[in-house]
């Protein structure tokens, strides 16, 4: 059962689909989704995979992983989504690869409003740790911490 506190309009509808996704499959499946997830995450681009200064660890992650953001300028201030995970941490770079797929090339302020329990909508609670768990809702936390600041410089400026 689905435990969703927010109306899913707060969910931007590229990240619904994928949380409707995985709804419809059986915990096997979404296993499987997620490791699929994990094969298309992007690598990084040349000018952050030669700067891994410019990337912030989630430390809550059980695996290294690695993010930045960026916030453009203009309208709807889009936002990109970068992330670094190792192969043998599929769990993470799958949680990632979600998270591109579904929030890449949003407006800031869309991805800001996407509730805390997206992780928790994908069905994976009771085949994926808790530990690990924690780890996508930090990424998610980490996205819109990194706009807000963002969004509060450009304010200033």
């Amino acid at each position: 059962m689905s435990t969703t506190s927010s109306t899913p309009s707060t969910v931007p509808a590229q990240l619904q689909e994928i949380v409707e996704d995985f709804q419809e499959l059986t915990e096997p499946e979404r296993l499987e989704l997620l490791l699929e997830f994990s094969r298309s995450l992007p690598a990084l681009p040349a000018r952050l995979a030669d700067h891994p200064e410019m990337l912030e660890q989630v430390v809550e992650c059980q695996s290294p992983l690695f993010l930045t953001v960026e916030v453009g300028g203009g309208p709807g201030n889009p936002v990109e989504l970068f992330f670094s995970a190792p192969p043998e941490a599929p769990t993470t770079r799958g949680f990632a690869g979600v998270l591109h797929e579904g929030l890449n090339g949003l407006p800031a302020a869309e991805i800001l409003a996407v509730p805390a329990d997206v992780p928790d909508r994908l069905g994976l609670t009771r085949a994926i740790t808790p530990l690990r768990m924690r780890g996508m809702s930090a990424m998610l936390g980490r996205i819109k911490r990194k706009i807000a600041e963002a969004s509060a410089a450009e304010a200033q400026a």
